[in-house]
């Protein structure tokens, strides 16, 4: 560290080179990420709110009264009112703390001690962290020939272990949505926990009900349904980091309390203690300010860029994966795999990403990508044909 002060236009001179390194949203290269652009509104709340810490509630007392409203706007979009929960870094920390009041509800009401979850193969990586962290086996069930959840496969794994069952609402790779209402049958007639990671499709699904799509129901309509994820930093326009968990009552954050004895709350339920405080308000302005005509404007615009893009690219001789469900397009070459075709087109700047299951470039159509630069891209493309 040095040793004496240095100036702060010496200081942001030099962070100002690093940030030159970084991708920009504006450009409309940034092809195979789920984050976007916050949006003005939501920055300037994050910003008036930076200093706060949920962490210890009772000193930011107006913040955590942000945080309760901002999950009730949440759960209006989810079918449920009044939900518990917590804003939170993502869908990752959020899956997480799904897991963790799963094991404990099973371990104090079932006795389970050697618990197992089944989740899709198709399901994020955060599930992996979930099991080695805590201690609870991962079942993956097979995957229809539509690339989701083969409900058969998940009656066939549940045993007196199972503690959750975990369904997926806009897959990370491919976007499809699995039957909830189905694995919401299962959960209740096996008394079992299920979790709907729809951290991805939370935001977009609700506000297509009224276009042409035709989604299944897959919130807590669904009475199994115990717990939910959801993402405001990805089609909600709000700032990094800012995800949800959001839980059917207060027994499930009571099953994860610990003692807080030196805090102005004597229990906390989050996995993390100091809490970023500012990513509440942010989301509840954003949320306040686009409402549900501004949010169904966004979805139906992002849908019809991506069936621009889809159509653009069969056109063009490559093979799409499936049909879009949500705004992702997957696809590949006709001749070569997927990392091949994704150096070449980093090669003219496009950076898009691999899906795994199955292989194929993954492109999700965010806010931040215009049609025109959909054009371009599709132009680029027509080169490696």
């Amino acid at each position: 560290m040095n040793q004496k002060p240095i100036s702060e236009e010496e200081l942001f001179k030099e962070l100002d080179y690093y940030q030159s390194m970084d991708c920009k949203y504006s450009d409309g290269k940034i092809l195979g990420s789920m984050c976007t652009e916050p949006h003005s509104v939501a920055k300037k709340a994050f910003f008036k709110f930076f200093e706060s810490n949920l962490g210890d509630p009772g000193l930011f007392k107006g913040t955590k009264l942000i945080e309760d409203k901002t999950l009730n706007l949440i759960g209006s979009i989810l079918s449920i009112d009044n939900p518990a929960g917590h804003i939170v870094t993502g869908g990752t920390e959020a899956n997480l703390m799904a897991m963790r009041a799963a094991k404990n509800m099973a371990r104090s009401e079932k006795g389970i001690s050697n618990g197992e979850i089944i989740v899709p193969k198709s399901a994020h990586f955060s599930f992996k962290k979930a099991s080695d962290m805590l201690d609870l086996k991962l079942i993956e069930a097979d995957l229809d020939e539509n690339f989701c959840i083969d409900i058969d496969s998940v009656s066939d794994s549940i045993n007196e272990n199972t503690v959750a069952i975990v369904g997926i609402a806009g897959t990370t790779e491919l976007g499809m949505i699995d039957n909830i209402p189905k694995l919401s049958d299962i959960a209740l007639s096996e008394d079992i926990h299920l979790h709907v990671d729809a951290a991805f499709g939370g935001f977009i699904i609700p506000f297509l009900k009224d276009s042409s799509f035709n989604f299944p129901s897959f919130d807590f309509s669904n009475l199994g349904v115990r717990s939910m994820t959801i993402d405001p930093h990805k089609m909600a326009l709000a700032p990094i980091p800012a995800g949800a968990i959001l839980f059917r009552d207060d027994s499930y954050l009571d099953a994860m309390s610990v003692d807080s004895p030196y805090l102005t709350v004597k229990h906390q339920s989050t996995i993390v203690g100091t809490r970023v405080g500012a990513t509440s308000p942010a989301t509840y302005a954003v949320m306040r300010y686009m409402g549900i005509e501004g949010y169904q404007n966004l979805a139906k615009d992002a849908m019809d860029k991506t069936m621009f893009l889809a159509e653009g690219v069969r056109n063009l001789g490559y093979d799409l994966v499936v049909e879009p469900k949500l705004n992702i397009v997957a696809f590949n070459h006709p001749d070569f795999e997927a990392e091949k075709l994704a150096n070449l087109l980093e090669e003219y700047g496009w950076r898009v990403s691999c899906s795994s299951c199955p292989k194929a470039i993954r492109i999700i159509v965010m806010n931040h990508l215009k049609k025109n630069h959909i054009v371009n891209f599709l132009k680029d493309l027509e080169k490696l044909i």
